[in-house]
């Protein structure tokens, strides 16, 4: 009776291999596609199968998969934020919430893990261990419940934020963006297409409106793919000159460079003209289009094409041959004529595509970077209207900071040494009138004068604290962190001294990332860590707040960044909700003598 049940479960295993392979392909196409209801109705499949086991086995075999992402909750402005993108619907931050969940999942990459597998250990081992059928079921069934059950290290594994972007990126999130990249590869050839129609009408039939648009038309694809090269760490600016206005002359004409139009919207489109004729990232956007489908196409296709023959032409027909008694093709679904080569093979092969998406993601954005970048001559622009920006703002900075000392010397420190002055006028006339008065005014005009003495020191730190000219940046921060509320830590070490302008700016804004971690992030503890390389100061501020930091919310970081850029430094913010926050400054200089330090 035991036998027959376990021939009967054996022939139930593998009615289970051909529908778990079958779902494997599903949640594999689900994948490409981004479908999050898919994946989330492929569970049920793995959930009858934990019961199933389960009852084989005697025990229960728990789902831990982790809680579903609440509801995006809006911002102050009304929006809805996924990451640095803000909506004005929460439709686009739930579903990306709920996929990156999934993603994330350590329990659904143990399902994934199980379903590629369970098709060839049942086809493997079943037919091997039919003479002992309930050892081979239950067997298969521990394991199973092993693969499907919760795992401590995959849990702790998934705690780490960084491995779980790391997993996801690699295996789910990679797959889907070379699924993006195929359809933008395709898309590509169309608009390129459609840009040939609008340069041949408009050069030579002379329908002259349609050659801006073949050049710009495509424009919002290009700059699509621009962040998907942040996908692999690539960071693309866009190159395009900046757009050209017409200028209204006093004898009323409009006068786009050199060129004079009579009516406002004629000068209109010729600066539309002008401004993308004469750039030449618009021709090499066009130049791009063609080029990149073809290259994308090759490399998103490969793991495609792997993965699809691998599952397709390899292990299915062996499959539908075995179990339906279908016909076979020796060139199809086989290795050198054999169908048991075959599985090992197509399992090989979609082990390769599985781990060639983030291979392909990062040869994809460095070849886009090699034509959507901007040019040097470009960057060199930029670079003069950047420092001509922060001049400007540097001067005034330095008139609003002279304005601040003006208004604090003339309501402090002046008003006070003005009242000490009175006082000792009263003093004299009291002196041999009224002693008892005079030495009361005496003592009054000593508090004064000391409270005075006591705002020029605050004023003269505020702008350059003694401290940072004696000590250096190091021990200056590690003075500022005695004075802030949250436990802050200060590592590294500089082994020479920075240009006084240059600690004075990475002091305040340091300063000022220390009290935004306290006041705004809550933060308990925080990390300094300074460090000089290659003539580059970079110091790293992290804490352990709520996150959610964001430069064009508020004064501070803009300030930050203004104080920066005069130095031409940058600020690198990195701050996602429930955090934690790092923010990494980074300054060019030289280093000049060694410094004094207590550390």
């Amino acid at each position: 009776m035991a036998y027959l049940r376990g021939l009967a479960r054996s022939a139930q295993l593998l009615g289970l291999a051909v529908l778990v392979f079958v779902a494997f392909l599903g949640s594999i196409v689900l994948i490409c596609a981004i479908v999050v209801a898919g994946l989330e109705q492929a569970r049920r499949l793995t959930g009858y199968c934990r019961r199933l086991f389960g009852g084989w086995l005697g025990r229960e075999i728990p789902e831990w998969y982790r809680p579903a992402p609440g509801p995006p909750q809006p911002d102050e402005e009304g929006l809805y934020r996924h990451e640095s993108t803000l909506y004005r619907s929460p439709r686009w931050p739930a579903y990306f919430g709920r996929m990156q969940w999934l993603a994330d999942d350590p329990a659904t990459h143990r399902d994934v893990g199980w379903q590629a597998l369970f098709p060839l250990v049942v086809l493997l081992v079943v037919p091997i261990g039919l003479p002992v059928a309930p050892l081979t079921v239950r067997a298969v069934a521990a394991w199973s419940a092993r693969m499907l059950g919760p795992s401590a290290k995959a849990e702790q594994r998934g705690r780490s934020k960084a491995e779980r972007r790391k997993r996801s990126d690699a295996v789910l999130l990679a797959w889907a963006r070379c699924g993006l990249l195929l359809l933008s590869a395709l898309m590509q050839v169309v608009l390129f297409g459609l840009s040939l129609v609008c340069l041949v009408l408009g050069m030579g039939l002379g329908i002259v409106f349609l050659v801006p648009a073949g050049l710009t038309h495509f424009r919002w694809l290009v700059n699509l793919r621009r962040q998907y090269a942040g996908w692999a760490g690539q960071r693309i600016e866009r190159p395009y000159k900046p757009r050209l206005r017409p200028e209204l002359r006093p004898d009323g004409l409009y006068r786009v460079g050199n060129t004079l139009y009579k009516t406002e919207s004629m000068a209109e489109f010729g600066a539309r003209w002008q401004w993308v004729w004469h750039d030449p990232a618009a021709w090499r956007d066009l130049v791009w289009l063609p080029a990149d489908a073809l290259v994308t196409g090759v490399l998103a296709g490969v793991p495609v094409l792997l993965g699809v023959y691998g599952a397709f032409g390899l292990a299915l027909p062996w499959i539908w041959t075995t179990a339906f008694g279908a016909q076979w093709s020796r060139w199809y679904g086989a290795v050198a004529g054999n169908r048991l080569a075959a599985l090992p093979a197509g399992v090989a092969l979609v082990a390769v595509a599985l781990a060639l998406p983030p291979l392909v993601l990062s040869l994809t954005s460095r070849w886009s970077a090699l034509l959507l970048r901007p040019t040097a001559k470009e960057e060199l622009r930029r670079r003069v209207e950047r420092l001509t920006q922060t001049r400007a703002d540097a001067v005034d900075a330095q008139a609003a900071e002279v304005r601040r000392i003006e208004r604090d010397l003339h309501d402090g420190a002046q008003a006070r040494l003005i009242s000490v002055g009175l006082t000792l006028g009263a003093i004299e006339r009291l002196m041999d009138t009224d002693p008892d008065a005079a030495r009361r005014l005496v003592a009054q005009a000593r508090e004064t004068s000391q409270a005075a003495l006591t705002e020029l020191r605050d004023l003269v730190r505020g702008i350059h604290p003694p401290v940072l000219s004696e000590r250096g940046l190091p021990d200056a921060v590690r003075a500022l962190a005695l004075d802030t509320a949250a436990e802050v830590t200060v590592v590294g070490r500089l082994p020479g001294r920075l240009a006084a302008p240059v600690e004075s700016a990475a002091y305040f804004a340091v300063s000022e990332l220390l009290a935004n971690a306290v006041r705004h992030g809550r933060a308990e503890h925080v990390t300094v860590d300074i460090r000089h390389r290659e003539g580059t100061l970079r110091v790293t501020v992290t804490d352990d707040g709520e996150g959610g930091a964001d430069p064009s919310r508020g004064t501070g970081l803009r300030g930050i960044e203004r104080r920066l850029g005069t130095f031409d430094g940058t600020l690198a913010l990195h701050s996602p909700q429930g955090g934690p926050t790092v923010a990494t400054l980074e300054l060019p200089c030289a280093l000049s003598s060694p410094k004094t330090s207590t550390s």
